[in-house]
């Protein structure tokens, strides 16, 4: 059987916000397309990144809450390289 990543519990729920995402993302888009206000065009910019950013946040937990747990439990190399995956992916995080 293939290894499982820690979010597929709750795939379901990453998928919706995902999809709401995408269509906020066709929003901004048509706002543009009818020459919107500006403040109101980065109004929605500023509210679809806050929801990538929780997905992201999200899908970091759940990174360090199943893989680096389980590779902690695996030994020290695997450890490392998960520790290092997560440390990485928070410096993009924070870089955003």
């Amino acid at each position: 059987m293939a290894e499982q990543h820690g979010y597929i519990h709750r795939k379901d729920d990453y998928l919706k916000r995902l999809r709401r995402i995408e269509g906020q993302a066709r929003g901004i888009q048509r706002m543009v397309e009818e020459e919107k206000y500006c403040i109101d065009i980065l109004t929605q910019i500023s509210a679809m990144t806050k929801a990538l950013h929780a997905v992201s946040i999200g899908l970091l937990e759940e990174h360090m809450n199943h893989c680096v747990v389980d590779a902690a439990r695996a030994g020290d190399d695997e450890a490392r390289e998960k520790v290092s995956e997560a440390v990485d992916a928070i410096a993009r995080l924070v870089r955003s």
